[in-house]
């Protein structure tokens, strides 16, 4: 039985569909990755899951209960880190920990148990007596995590843990990540960075504009997507009308599909040795330089662009 069993999830808001008919479950131990831009339903997502939104339509159990109907059994299995801290500045980490610790019910030597085993898992042990609003960004991720364990989940519920933190923090709350996974903590991870939903998922949920579009492990989405070599291409300058650009590309022999982040252009190609003399000639005469040039095997990124048609941080 899964541990997590979403179906046919659906939420309208002031005239929003943001979700779309969303079914998918989640196995006891498994990391699961919604992928997608912001905007995609991720956030709503999650809320819906967590009990903080009800759904317009559809239902989903945790460890057998619903969500709709059994919210506060739902509230005791889980951890929810949210996109935004969750923290009190004017607190220091450790009376941080103790205020929601007593939220969830612990007291006394369980809850001192719980607080200490926190500042360890964040690394921030030294720091337990220090207030949050002097922490940097990176740390007060860490223990933005670290409240989301103190109830000992079966699941965690992190919901873009790592947007505008520096790279050492962002690859420490990935090891964590890893580490309570394989303490047999199950993961609900959603993500708009494709490297993140590469390394860490067992298995990937891709959604866009409010619909679940594809899932599976990675294997199996470049597999059933039937997603071909890529080759990127760093121009001089981003072009002024990236759609024309791209168009013309897509006329050419070999070539499936195009998009153009920034002063980048990402081709879906049949086979990049065959398509490259064709492609650079055309560029030139379009008045376009190239200044590098990348092959890429069949990855996350271009099974998302296969799907939707345009490059993830469009």
């Amino acid at each position: 039985m899964p541990l997590l069993t979403a179906h046919n999830l659906h939420k309208r808001y002031n005239g929003i569909h943001a979700v779309r008919g969303i079914s998918f479950e989640i196995a006891e131990g498994e990391i699961y990755s919604l992928l997608g831009p912001n905007g995609a339903g991720k956030t709503t997502t999650i809320g819906m899951l967590t009990t903080l939104l009800a759904p317009t339509e559809g239902e989903a159990e945790i460890g057998g209960f619903s969500v709709t109907r059994q919210p506060h059994k739902v509230k005791e299995i889980i951890g929810v880190v949210p996109q935004e801290i969750a923290l009190y500045d004017d607190l220091t980490a450790a009376e941080n920990l103790r205020f929601w610790g007593r939220m969830y019910g612990l007291r006394g030597n369980a809850l001192q148990k719980r607080v200490a085993e926190a500042l360890d898992l964040a690394q921030l042990t030294e720091r337990a007596d220090d207030k949050v609003g002097t922490y940097s960004g990176g740390m007060q991720r860490r223990l933005n995590i670290a409240v989301g364990l103190l109830n000992r989940p079966q699941i965690l519920f992190l919901d873009e843990p790592t947007v505008g933190i520096d790279p050492q923090s962002r690859r420490r709350i990935l090891d964590t990540v890893l580490e309570l996974n394989r303490q047999g903590l199950a993961v609900l991870y959603t993500t708009h960075y494709m490297e993140e939903a590469q390394e860490l998922s067992h298995r990937i949920g891709i959604i866009d504009q409010g619909q679940l579009i594809a899932e599976g492990t990675l294997e199996e989405l470049i597999r059933t997507t039937d997603v071909r070599e890529s080759v990127v291409l760093s121009l001089d300058a981003p072009p002024e009308d990236p759609a024309a650009l791209c168009a013309a590309l897509e006329a050419l022999p070999g070539v499936e599909k195009a998009a153009s982040p920034d002063a980048n252009l990402i081709l879906e190609v049949e086979a990049a040795n065959a398509a490259l003399p064709r492609l650079l000639p055309r560029l030139s005469a379009l008045g376009h330089r190239v200044r590098r040039i990348e092959l890429r095997e069949p990855n996350l990124e271009a099974v998302f662009l296969h799907l939707t048609g345009r490059a993830l941080r469009d």
